[in-house]
Formats: C-alpha cells, sequence, structure tokens
C-alpha cells in the first residue's frame, strides 16, 4: 500500500489504522489536507471540523476492530454534528452548534468513522444552490441537494460522504459527479438529527467512490451479512427508459442501448419495463406529497419575519403545498400503496430495475441543479436504490445509472450494480 492511505479502499484504510500500518491522525490528515487543497475551486464544504486531531487521537487509543476505523466522513449540512451549526443552506437558521450528534452520525463514530466536517446542501434541501461546482467541469453544476458531498467523493478527496433525499437529492448528484451513491429504504433507518422537507419521502444515503466502498459502508451501517461471493440472487433485470417523464440525453440513450447485451454477457436477461402508466403517476403524486408535506415543515418559518430571506423557489413550493387539500394528499399515498403492491408482484422476489439516475450529464451552469423526475416515482414507493458510476461522455462527464428494488432486495441491488459498474467501466467514452 503507498503511502497515500487516503486514495485506498475503505476496507485497506481501516485495516491499516487497526494494523498500525498509519494512524487515524495521519490518515485524516492526508483528507484534510486535500480538502484545503481543492475547495477553493470545488466550494463543497460548509465547516470543517475543529475537533479532527482530537477526533482520530481518540479513535487510535481506542482498543477493538471497527469497520471504518480512522476512515474520513463529510456530513450533509442537513445532518447534526455536534459542535457545529446545522444551517440547511439557508441564512435564516441558528449558527448555534448542534449539542448532539443525529444518529446517523453517532453510528459513523461507533463505526470508527472520523468527521471531516460539513458540506454544502441546498437550501433546506429543495433547488435554490449553493456554491458548489462539479468536480469534473467546474462550470457545471454538481446537482442537488447532496451537491457538498457528491462533489467532495466525485472529486476523490473523501471517502464517503452521508447525504439525504426526498426527490432526486442523492441520486441526480451522484449521477453527474461520478460517485456511487445510495438511498436507503425510506424509514428503514432514523432520521433523528436530520433536517427533513417531507416525512413521507425524506431518506438517508450514502456516497462513495465506488460501488464495493458502497456494499462495505451499507454493510458496516446495517449490520446486515453482506452477499456471498459467486451466488446469484438476480433472475432478471428490467430495463427503464424514462417513462417519457424527461427528454433522455443522446449519451444516455445510447449507454441504455448497451446495457442488454453488456448483461447478456454475464448471463442476466433483460426485459422492458412495462409500468410506464404507473410511473408517470407516481411522478405526479410525488410532487404533491413533498409540496403538501413541505408546506407544513417549513411554516414557521415562512410565516417568520425573515420569510423574505427564503428563495423563490422555496416560497413557490410552500405555496403550492398550501393549496393542496389533505383528501388529494391522501390520495396521492392511497395510490403509492397500490402501485407499490402492484410493482411487488411484477418484479417477484429476483428482479430489479435498471434505468438512467439523470436525464444525460451534468448541464452547463450553476444557477440550476438539473432535474429530479427520474426519481421522483422511486423516492414514492421508498425503494431503495444504488447509483452506479464508471459511465463517461467523450466531453468526461459522468453518466450514471440507478438500480431500484424493493425494500429488503438490497443484495440484489448490489449485485447488479457491481456488474455494471465493471461493464460500463470497460466502455469507450460515450458520443454527446
Amino acid at each position: 500500500m503507498s503511502s497515500a492511505y487516503w486514495k485506498q479502499p475503505i476496507i485497506d484504510q481501516a485495516t491499516a489504522v487497526h494494523e498500525n500500518v498509519v494512524s487515524a491522525e495521519v490518515l485524516t490528515q492526508q483528507v484534510r489536507e486535500q480538502i484545503v487543497r481543492t475547495d477553493a475551486d470545488l466550494r463543497a464544504w460548509v465547516e470543517l471540523s475543529p475537533s479532527l486531531i482530537d477526533d482520530a487521537r481518540r479513535e487510535d487509543s481506542l482498543p477493538g476492530r471497527r469497520p471504518l476505523r480512522g476512515v474520513s466522513l463529510a456530513v450533509k449540512d442537513l445532518i447534526d454534528v455536534r459542535g457545529l451549526p446545522t444551517r440547511a443552506g439557508s441564512a435564516v437558521t441558528s449558527p448555534a452548534p448542534a449539542a448532539s450528534d443525529a444518529n446517523c452520525v453517532n453510528r459513523f463514530r461507533d463505526l470508527g468513522a472520523v468527521i471531516q466536517g460539513k458540506t454544502v446542501t441546498t437550501e433546506f434541501g429543495y433547488f435554490a444552490p449553493g456554491p458548489t461546482r462539479n468536480p469534473h467541469n467546474h462550470e457545471h453544476t454538481p446537482g442537488g441537494s447532496s451537491s457538498g458531498s457528491a462533489a467532495a467523493v466525485g472529486a476523490g478527496v473523501v471517502p464517503v460522504a452521508l447525504g439525504t433525499q426526498t426527490a432526486g437529492s442523492l441520486t441526480r448528484p451522484a449521477s453527474y459527479c461520478g460517485a456511487a451513491g445510495m438511498v436507503l429504504a425510506q424509514g428503514s433507518t432514523s432520521l433523528a438529527g436530520v433536517t427533513g422537507l417531507s416525512e413521507s419521502l425524506d431518506s438517508l444515503g450514502f456516497l462513495t467512490r465506488d460501488v464495493a466502498d458502497l456494499q462495505y459502508v451499507y454493510t458496516a451501517f446495517t449490520g446486515r451479512t453482506p452477499l456471498t461471493p459467486g451466488r446469484s440472487t438476480v433472475g432478471t433485470v428490467v430495463m427503464w427508459g424514462g417513462s417519457d417523464l424527461h427528454p433522455i440525453d443522446p449519451a444516455m440513450a445510447d449507454l441504455l442501448g448497451m446495457l442488454p447485451d453488456l448483461l447478456g454477457l454475464v448471463g442476466i436477461e433483460t426485459r422492458q419495463l412495462e409500468y410506464d402508466d404507473h410511473v408517470r403517476t407516481l411522478a405526479d403524486d410525488h410532487a404533491t406529497v413533498m409540496s403538501h408535506e413541505a408546506a407544513k415543515t417549513l411554516d414557521a418559518i415562512a410565516t417568520a419575519a425573515h420569510a423574505e430571506a427564503l428563495s423563490p423557489q422555496l416560497r413557490d413550493l410552500i405555496e403550492a403545498g398550501r393549496a393542496i387539500t389533505t383528501g388529494d394528499h391522501a390520495a396521492a399515498l392511497i395510490r403509492r400503496d397500490r402501485s407499490r403492491d402492484l410493482l411487488a408482484e411484477a418484479l417477484g422476489d429476483h428482479t430489479v430495475i435498471v434505468g438512467p439516475a439523470a436525464p444525460g450529464a451534468a448541464p452547463k451552469g450553476l444557477g440550476a441543479t438539473g432535474s429530479p423526475v427520474l426519481s421522483r416515482p422511486w423516492q414514492l414507493l421508498g425503494c431503495p436504490v444504488v447509483v452506479v458510476p464508471g459511465a463517461t461522455t467523450e466531453t468526461g462527464m459522468p453518466l450514471g445509472l440507478q438500480v431500484v428494488g424493493l425494500p429488503g432486495r438490497e443484495a440484489a441491488l448490489f449485485e447488479v450494480a457491481t456488474v455494471l459498474e465493471t461493464a460500463v467501466k470497460s466502455l469507450p467514452s460515450v458520443p454527446v
């Protein structure tokens, strides 16, 4: 292993610290140096932890083996970290430091991770962008709302980051920034200490440099037994082209067209998803649920004296949500439940969906974060999702794929994601 331990796979970093090949203090200092070196251009970080060295030394002093021992973690600024403020991408929130960690941050500390700091989020996890730039081209958006987390990971600066998703807040920036990402099944883990937007939709997620690291982090965080090597749980992959929710860029369309043959080479059969009417209804219902619930979540802020400090995008969301009746909201959730049952019947136990994580590569410009619509149907259903990096356009911009499945089928998601990542990395760049 080279002296640049921060570049190594996460399991290798933690093993090196455990075996005293490198200390957690040195490892975290290496990452901090990369943050300081790159962030004047990347602008991914809100605030760095002043207790980094003390936290790393404490980790060095503790006995026992932990799966993330000494590994640096970035935390989206919707998630509480003790001693650091949670500003949620807004000037109207309190600058006072959080008194305690969010449950998910506390879990990462228990696993041995060391917190580097807080990363940029769009305002309250919605559309108004922050200052972060795409690591592959600074003139392009990193996506949102987990923009800082995705950019920091996509730049290779930090090995793992926490994000959240309410619409496409993790899948889209992972796709745009070339990171692996996972959205956990809605309701599968505690969101205590996380600033939410919509209680029916908010989910936690992780970003890492590749799928192997992502599966390692997921296994450590959840404590679930990893997939047995060589044991297949997937019978069929269902290909999804986007259900005409948004125009698909030619490069992404070309990539999707290659996937059946690539999967066929490893013995995985494919068929097309016959669910388009449900998908389009789910996308509409997602918008209904999100705006209705966001209006309630942000009501106190929107009616306070500083409401004018909110972005036009957020004020429009709140206004739209206030116009939606309780009956319309309830009807959308009823349709969601019916669609979830139908999807379970259609997929069975051993089938996953593969489709575009975003319409294409990250758009040029920093004034918007791109469309989340390709994530809306699956987020309303509460599905776990894995974003697969590896494909790029001929201009060097990442193209991400999403693997979608039912809750409890995460092993199948990782199986297909691992195959896809290997396959798309072997492809030449895709013409734009």
